[in-house]
């Protein structure tokens, strides 16, 4: 499954500078991970966030979001799914980035 290389280009621009960043392809896409812990990944032209599940009902309440949804797994809660549409301003785009590090950050490194 390719990925959106552009939609990459600037989620990696917005980690540059945060230390205990890596890339792996996974979920068909490439994954950025913190510290060990999946970040955010970009499958096609979205964004795949891990929020947590205490933050998924106020996620979800987004415009331009939906709830991960894995083949015979059924949703995957504490991940949601944002879509282009709600990510083509840059800020959008590091507010998502922001709530999934601020859940990174209350999990222990790996």
């Amino acid at each position: 499954m390719a990925f959106d290389e552009s939609l990459a280009d600037r989620v990696r621009h917005l980690l540059a500078r945060r230390k205990g960043v890596a890339e792996k392809r996974m979920f068909g896409g490439l994954a950025f991970l913190l510290n060990g812990n999946l970040l955010v990944a970009v499958r096609n032209d979205s964004l795949l966030v891990r929020v947590g599940p205490e933050q998924s009902e106020d996620a979800l309440r987004a415009r331009h979001v939906s709830a991960f949804q894995i083949t015979g797994r059924g949703t995957l809660m504490g991940w949601v799914v944002v879509a282009s549409a709600g990510l083509e301003e840059d800020d959008q785009l590091t507010d998502w980035i922001n709530r999934a590090a601020k859940f990174s950050a209350t999990l222990p490194a790996k």
